[in-house]
């Protein structure tokens, strides 16, 4: 089904207008354990890290998902709500299990992912509580995997579409769950592009785009005036917007685990943006407090923000 119909098909069933609000920061997409060799398990997937760390920021924020009928989906629930977040916008799926990924972090404790298919999260439908989130959504951040699917995939580009505030794509490349036109389809709406290094490299493949210096290539990638976001790990970021580009330089940090690092980093760039900073102010909060997580096991740990502010601004 194509996305103009798709659309068609999705707005003929939404209700009456009511007024929009802007108020709340969400995440839509998966929402799974992750389970590492030790047996232990972290709530995990990359909409809800994001919604986590933007709650932790200090602003309301809300996840968007779907998990099964079973014991997981339970303990998953009360883990959402134990971290802060409502379970109000998390649907029940009656046939398909919650979603579980094995984890595997390497000698640089980076991680590798063994995603399960056909789970809950593949199917999040759309329905009046996702409209009327739309109402009161400041901003929106989604990616590629849980658009594996065509019912969240349909789902997550009605809640876009509708959504009046920033629309944030962290496009999340995992495995063979995307390919061009997914990428483009999930890149075209969006204010901001969030993506690694190694994921531009994908792109500018998908693309038959050379892979030369970054400026060059990305913006042979994104539309004009779209803000690209390139984390580069030890590195840095490359912000570009336009014209312009500025990088920011990496943070020391004592490296237990990055797991869902990127994501706090999509949180912090986005909190701070809503606060009116400056893109670069936003920027180099994101590489502090991205630091401070990757010193915890797991994608949800508690950081003092007004610690990694004074390490990113100094002394208020």
């Amino acid at each position: 089904m194509s996305r103009e119909s798709l659309l068609k098909e999705k707005k003929s069933a939404q209700p009456a207008e009511s007024p929009r609000k802007n108020a709340m920061i969400v995440g839509i997409g998966e929402l799974l354990w992750d389970v590492y060799p030790d047996g232990r398990k972290v709530a995990g997937g990359a909409p809800f890290n994001f919604a986590f760390h933007c709650h932790q920021l200090g602003h309301p924020a809300a996840i968007v998902s779907r998990v099964g009928d079973d014991d997981l989906g339970r303990e998953l629930r009360d883990e959402v709500r134990r971290l802060g977040l409502s379970d109000e916008w998390i649907q029940t799926d009656r046939v398909h299990p919650t979603g579980t990924v094995k984890v595997t972090l390497d000698a640089n404790k980076v991680p590798s992912y063994e995603i399960c298919e056909n789970v809950a999260w593949d199917y999040i439908e759309w329905n009046e509580e996702l409209w009327r989130l739309t109402d009161i959504c400041r901003a929106v951040c989604h990616g590629t995997l849980a658009q594996r699917g065509p019912v969240s995939l349909g789902t997550i580009d009605q809640f876009v579409s509708m959504s009046g505030g920033l629309i944030v794509c962290d496009l999340n490349l995992r495995h063979h769950y995307f390919d061009k036109e997914l990428v483009r389809w999930s890149m075209g709406p969006s204010d901001w592009v969030k993506l690694n290094d190694s994921e531009l490299a994908i792109l500018a493949q998908l693309n038959a785009v050379p892979v030369d210096e970054i400026e060059q290539t990305v913006r042979r990638l994104c539309r004009p005036n779209q803000t690209m976001v390139v984390t580069r790990g030890g590195d840095g970021c490359v912000i570009l917007i336009g014209d312009e580009s500025f990088s920011e330089p990496a943070v020391p940090s004592r490296v237990v685990d990055t797991v869902g690092a990127g994501d706090a980093f999509t949180a912090a760039m986005v909190c701070l943006h809503l606060e009116g900073r400056s893109l670069q102010d936003c920027a180099r909060f994101a590489n502090h407090y991205a630091a401070r997580v990757c010193e915890h096991q797991g994608a949800t740990p508690k950081i003092d923000r007004a610690e990694v502010e004074r390490a990113a601004f100094g002394p208020s």
